[in-house]
């Protein structure tokens, strides 16, 4: 090969490799503006996510505070999400049934709106405290509620379920006095004398109500005081 060939080779060598070192550079370069363009397209998705506001369950917006269009910044309140099925009962439990509340319990529920007809529950939390002012235990039930009938804010009356509850001791409801919120029955004691006895009351059952603390089973009771009865009072057996 002459040296005029072998230059000209050469030539083209280096000229091949500088368009080789080019084109890797023009590569990168292209690379880089492939990952800017993804970040920033990561951020227009970000921008995007953060303009819907998500809840953290699934329910039905009660109340919406603000519309579209409207300006909020983080921390506003932009609407109130309830949540229906299940729903979350709360109940007020009288102290002296505290021993008969089992988590996982079976609760009955009846509501104003649908006279007539039982909504089923279980119990899910009992506070371990009573509430001071009333002396009673709050109890949460959860009821499921796939049709939505349950609204949010109503009022139920619940039957608490427990397999072997303990014998009524039943009265006639007109043996009962209740004066500024104190019940009392009056029990006919030896030698015919009454005494005043104050009760707990527990549930109402046709004309009769239970007594639950204040009476023992097999003492006789004033079946109609009409308020003539006093503490001491010696009274005559009819019948």
């Amino acid at each position: 090969m002459s040296q005029s060939e072998y230059d000209q080779k050469l030539t083209q060598v280096n000229s091949a490799r500088q368009q080789y070192q080019l084109a890797q550079n023009v590569a990168q370069q292209s690379y880089r503006s492939l990952e800017a363009s993804r970040a920033r397209v990561d951020l227009a998705r970000k921008a995007a996510a953060d303009t819907v506001v998500r809840a953290p369950f699934a329910g039905i917006v009660a109340e919406r505070v603000v519309g579209t269009g409207d300006y909020v910044s983080r921390g506003t309140k932009v609407a109130t999400v309830v949540r229906i099925d299940p729903v979350r009962v709360e109940l007020t439990v009288p102290e002296q049934y505290l021993s008969q509340i089992r988590t996982g319990q079976a609760v009955r529920l009846s509501v104003d709106a649908y006279p007539n007809e039982i909504f089923t529950a279980k119990v899910r939390f009992v506070s371990p405290s009573l509430k001071s002012d009333q002396r009673a235990l709050t109890v949460e039930a959860i009821a499921p509620n796939a049709d939505g009938r349950l609204k949010p804010g109503l009022f139920a009356t619940a039957l608490l379920q427990h397999p072997a509850p303990a014998p009524a001791l039943l009265v006639p409801a007109s043996a009962v006095e209740t004066v500024s919120g104190t019940s009392r029955v009056y029990v006919i004691a030896a030698g015919e004398k009454v005494e005043e006895r104050i009760v707990t009351l527990g549930e109402k059952v046709g004309d009769r109500v239970e007594l639950a603390t204040g009476v023992k089973s097999g003492e006789r009771v004033a079946a109609n005081p009409r308020g003539k009865l006093a503490d001491g009072v010696r009274v005559q057996i009819e019948g």
